[in-house]
């Protein structure tokens, strides 16, 4: 009679540490391995193959695919458009967001093929570990988490010596930066990403420039959702997403670099480039600021910081989360209209908006110009009683024999 294997199901890259684990989850620990992958549209058709067939080749029982495109975009995205979420002003937390989303569909693929144990790659050194283990703990605490990279501390050696070993051999190369490509943006880490003192150098950069001179682009939105590019309707919001990144990216827009504190207490730097969340969430940005009011516009820029961070930082299961996405959607009702951008080499304009809800075109008056609802008069009153509050403090000050006026 033949034992039956306890299953795990590992969170597969294809890269070296994910290799390594599915050779070693099965031969050393005599698990089950069945490989998963869920795509947030980082990855192209072909490249989903090849990492099918690289698990497959190392042993894997099964793999599987698990496309959360759209629910990434519908539980994501959108909240970050509408609250112009940039972390630390900077970055639009491209990769780090997306990994919330992979974890929940691979932890759900494992419950639903009755998995013991789930297994992902990372290492004890950065955001992506309490990423998955919170998210794994929090869905499903009743199964077992294994993270061999992490636990065993292993070097890149030792696992392409284990590999060949075990008699899987690959072209295992180590790239010169790690790049992390995803639909909200792709980071870039590597010798420059950590010495404070430097930058990435051009050809880090996965998108090289091809474009030279001006171009101007338009970029429509219905109740705060990217809707029109150049004037053609997109309903599939993804679609819209990918060109304006192809517009963007040919003029090297969207690079920087994010500075800032990681999930486990240490700073952290990592090169990016997302020439297509940058773009958009200026394009928004700007239109909320003629179709928003100025309460709308500060008490929706504070709850979207919180919600830029807790998501950065593995809480967006966090029941609150759910509150302020309703806050944000809320805020977007009449967030529609039409934004123009020039483009250039490394830099962009934002030319203006044409919105039915613009709070600029009024009857009360021209900023600087004209006053239509309301008479000089009114003006010389409303300042008066204004300044009262302050008139009362300088005059106490001034009757109990304060010098100067501060």
């Amino acid at each position: 009679m033949i034992e039956n294997k306890k299953k795990v199901v590992l969170a597969f890259s294809g890269g070296l540490d994910t290799s390594f684990a599915v050779k070693y989850l099965s031969e050393d620990l005599g698990y089950e391995v069945h490989t998963a992958i869920a795509n947030t549209g980082g990855f192209s058709p072909d490249e989903l193959q090849a990492i099918e067939r690289r698990a497959k080749d190392l042993g894997a029982a099964t793999h599987a695919t698990l496309d959360v495109t759209d629910e990434y975009y519908n539980k994501s995205i959108k909240y970050m458009i509408a609250g112009n979420v940039l972390r630390n002003g900077t970055y639009p937390i491209s990769v780090s967001s997306e990994r919330i989303f992979q974890a929940m569909a691979i932890i759900t693929y494992a419950k639903s093929i009755g998995a013991d144990a789930i297994a992902h790659g990372s290492t004890g050194a950065g955001n992506d570990q309490v990423r998955f283990d919170l998210t794994f703990q929090i869905m499903a605490p009743e199964i077992e988490i294994i993270t061999p990279t992490r636990d065993m501390t292993l070097t890149r050696e030792y696992e392409i010596d284990y590999l060949k070993k075990h008699g899987y051999v690959a072209d295992f190369k180590k790239m010169e930066y790690s790049i992390n490509k995803g639909l909200w943006g792709t980071s870039i880490g590597g010798r420059e990403t950590l010495h404070s003192e430097q930058t990435l150098p051009e050809h880090a950069y996965p998108s090289q420039i091809t474009a030279s001179g001006e171009e101007h682009i338009t970029i429509g939105f219905e109740n705060g959702e990217i809707a029109a590019v150049n004037g053609e309707k997109f309903d599939d919001k993804i679609a819209a997403i990918r060109k304006v990144e192809q517009l963007g990216a040919k003029f090297g827009i969207g690079r920087d670099m994010h500075i800032g504190d990681t999930i486990i207490g240490i700073k952290g730097r990592v090169g990016f480039e997302a020439a297509g969340p940058i773009l958009i969430i200026a394009a928004h940005k700007m239109l909320e600021k003629h179709t928003l009011t100025k309460w709308q516009q500060y008490w929706k820029d504070q709850v979207a910081t919180w919600y830029g961070m807790f998501l950065h930082e593995a809480q967006y299961l966090e029941p609150v989360m759910r509150d302020i996405e309703a806050m944000l959607e809320s805020s977007q009702r009449n967030v529609t209209g039409t934004v123009e951008i020039i483009l250039r080499p490394y830099s962009f304009t934002l030319v203006g908006v044409d919105s039915p809800f613009d709070l600029m075109k009024t009857d009360f008056g021209e900023y600087g110009e004209v006053n239509k609802a309301w008479s000089a008069d009114d003006v010389k009153g409303f300042t008066k009683i204004l300044g009262n509050q302050m008139k009362i403090y300088y005059n106490v000050q001034k009757r109990n024999n304060s010098n100067d006026i501060k």
